[in-house]
């Protein structure tokens, strides 16, 4: 026997039915559904990206289907495609049914019904039995639509000429404080959860310029809240020599759209099957934090409790004006507190008091953090002293500064907050695979 990398394909795919109608094919799949009518029964297949539905009558073959054959038997299925219509006119096509070859059988019931459009339990019993729960064809739709959005991130990205990278998620500190820090025990040493990529996409300026990463990173926040996760993933860029901080926000709109276009386009399917409103991007707008404040105070007669960062209500404003009054369902916020940003953010060289970053809100809910970044080391090791910070301690990370950096910045957006908002969900966990948070480690 050699092995050539070659993989015999015996099957087709629904997505191919078109080119074998009226001709005898086999599909593989799992036994999702079966419904028995009075002399025939409808047996729908459930494939890697659609369900098909397949025609059992003893008058299409000689085979005559078993008591063997139940939902979640893997299975491959030979049978006749045959087109139909649409309720709107369109063709659809089934399998009428010449022979089920028989794969796996399943030791049990599943716990939650999976065959209806929705699985209609609480989302902790969802999550509880996420392996059975996502074989239901919405819940994977959801997670075939993120891996548009990663695609698309990855895609316009490596179009730009930037380069994937791969960062540690073991560190010696934390990239933006060590409040909110896991900490390891690490042979005798002590050690943190990544809570970012920060410091490595950084060093990594220096030697390609233009760097990406989708990655999981880590925060040990308390909150139980349904926009947090303690394990999500982040996708990050960095590009060096900037102009300023605009060039980060025009990359970004530009990965957006990028997208948006792919998911109209190639997981039109999944967009269907979940009802995604996708936004239309011509351009973005963006507001200063505190013209933001003052627009909160005046037009909508909020009073702030924070004046360095927003809360979610006003996060929400923010979203409601920015569509009624800019068309957009994305608005920049530029300009934030310095007391708000991590240090290696650059304060504003026209107010010191605020930094050259932004958020991004789509639809009032912020799922972008980024801007300019110190890259002079003195300026850095400075303004690590005046947080109280000891520059000691960042010694490996000091080295980008210390031997030439080009001014450069960059941001992390949230996939899952993203995910979350286009699927209009209420909660962040609908929009999360295997979610992790201060009461969840399991499945």
């Amino acid at each position: 026997m050699v092995i050539t990398g070659e993989i015999k394909q015996d099957t087709v795919a629904y997505a191919d039915f078109e080119k074998f109608e009226n001709q005898v094919v086999t599909i593989k799949g799992t036994i999702h559904n079966i419904r028995m009518m009075s002399d025939f029964a409808f047996v729908i297949v459930r494939t890697a990206r659609e369900t098909v539905q397949c025609v059992y009558a003893e008058e299409f073959s000689d085979y005559r289907m078993s008591e063997d054959v139940k939902e979640e038997c893997a299975a491959k299925v030979t049978g006749k495609v045959v087109a139909g219509e649409t309720k709107d006119g369109g063709k659809r096509y089934e399998l009428q049914i010449h022979n089920i070859e028989l794969l796996s059988h399943p030791a049990d019931i599943p716990p939650v019904v999976i065959t209806k459009k929705q699985v209609n339990c609480d989302l902790s019993t969802n999550l509880d039995y996420r392996p059975v729960t996502l074989r239901n064809p919405k819940e994977r739709a959801v997670f075939k639509l993120q891996e548009g959005i990663q695609r698309g991130f990855r895609e316009y990205l490596t179009k730009q000429g930037f380069t994937e990278i791969h960062s540690p998620k073991i560190n010696f500190a934390g990239a933006e404080g060590g409040t909110n820090v896991f900490k390891l025990d690490y042979f005798g040493k002590k050690v943190f959860l990544a809570q970012s990529p920060q410091l490595y996409k950084q060093a990594l300026v220096a030697v390609y310029e233009r760097v990406f990463e989708i990655a999981p990173v880590f925060r040990a926040e308390h909150h139980d809240t349904s926009r947090h996760l303690n394990e999500y993933v982040s996708m990050d860029f960095e590009m060096g020599f900037i102009e300023g901080f605009e060039d980060i926000m025009n990359m970004e709109t530009g990965v957006l759209k990028y997208i948006m276009e792919l998911l109209r386009t190639e997981y039109a399917n999944e967009v269907a099957l979940l009802k995604v409103d996708l936004p239309v991007i011509t351009e973005i707008p963006c507001i200063k934090f505190m013209d933001a404040k003052e627009l909160l105070m005046k037009k909508f007669k909020y009073k702030p409790s924070d004046m360095k960062d927003f809360d979610p209500e006003e996060e929400q404003l923010l979203g409601k004006y920015a569509k009624k009054e800019l068309g957009s369902d994305f608005l920049f916020v530029t300009h934030y507190p310095s007391k708000k940003r991590p240090f290696y953010t650059m304060d504003d060289p026209a107010d010191p008091e605020y930094t050259l970053s932004f958020d991004l809100l789509f639809r009032g809910l912020e799922i972008t953090s980024g801007g300019q970044r110190v890259h002079d080391y003195n300026a850095q090791v400075e303004k690590m002293k005046s947080l109280g910070m000891n520059p000691e301690e960042f010694e490996t990370y000091l080295m980008l500064h210390k031997y030439g950096a080009p001014p450069h910045g960059g941001l992390g957006l949230g996939l899952e907050r993203l995910t979350m908002h286009l699927l209009g969900a209420k909660n962040v966990r609908e929009a999360t695979m295997f979610p992790r948070d201060i009461n969840r480690v399991t499945p």
